[in-house]
């Protein structure tokens, strides 16, 4: 088990955590965590002949926390520098939310000559912003009052979200304590500026063309009861566009489906790894 940084072209530094050895599988996390949410899925797949990576997106975590470039490019960039400063080719390239969107936008400024498949789950593409050309999206308004929840009590405001991102609120759930206090714990290592800067990047940044410069096998995974990034508005349009994809939707599952479906979802990893 390593760790490392990377420096990129503005000088941030980003942090990136290196286990097992074979084909690379690289994670990027969805707002507003690190990569410690990939945790579980990491020692899975090293545990079964792949090499998992993971870094803090910047702005968060163990990464620099600049002030400028928290968006989608730089975001792609910075992961663009974690695959070419390790020399990883044959990569599969795995996003959860806005990671999602990281992985596509990845492709759509630096191709897919070091990747091999893709696996897109929860993910924000192809937009979630409601405009005049999108009018399934959600309204300007939901993304304010993020906004105003991040700057006027993030840390009590990131307890009241954990709830819908696992599905805690339905009638039924068994989500433990500790998933959500886990949520909390890795929000609140995100600065700031990063974490607000980061809802206009996964709200209202249109990601078609990303999409379908994407030439490699891609999945889809989504829950149906996703209260963060509705299905309907997601991957339910977003496979429509990618050339050769296929789309799992979990009956009843949340957003961080990751955690509240793991043994499921790590059988779907593994078995589109060694597809």
């Amino acid at each position: 088990m390593t760790t490392g940084h990377v420096s990129t072209n503005d000088n941030t530094d980003i942090f990136f955590k290196d286990w097992g050895s074979g084909q690379p599988v690289v994670f990027s996390h969805g707002w507003p965590l690190t990569a410690d949410a990939w945790d579980d899925t990491m020692m899975m797949v090293a545990d079964n002949g792949f090499r998992g990576i993971a870094h803090d997106r910047r702005g968060g975590g163990r990464s620099s926390q600049p002030w400028e470039g928290n968006d989608l490019d730089h975001y792609a960039d910075d992961l663009a520098e974690v695959i070419e400063q390790n020399d990883l080719n044959d990569v599969v390239l795995v996003g959860h939310s806005t990671g999602g969107g990281e992985i596509a936008r990845y492709v759509g400024r630096h191709g897919t000559d070091r990747v091999s498949k893709m696996l897109l789950v929860g993910a924000i593409p192809p937009l979630m912003l409601k405009t005049d050309k999108n009018p399934d999206g959600l309204p300007i308004e939901v993304f304010d009052q993020l906004r105003e929840g991040v700057k006027d009590d993030r840390s009590q405001f990131y307890h009241d979200l954990a709830p819908m991102f696992f599905g805690a609120n339905r009638k039924g759930s068994d989500v433990s304590q500790g998933i959500l206090d886990d949520f909390w714990e890795q929000s609140m290592t995100v600065g700031i500026k990063g974490a607000y800067d980061c809802i206009e990047a996964f709200s209202e940044t249109d990601q078609t063309a990303d999409l379908k410069a994407i030439d490699v096998p891609t999945l889809f995974i989504h829950g149906d009861d996703d209260q963060i990034v509705p299905f309907a508005d997601a991957s339910k349009k977003a496979v429509k566009l990618v050339k050769d994809a296929e789309l799992k939707v979990y009956p009843g599952a949340p957003h961080g489906l990751f955690a509240t479906e793991q043994d499921k979802f790590q059988k779907d990893v593994l078995d589109f790894l060694r597809s």
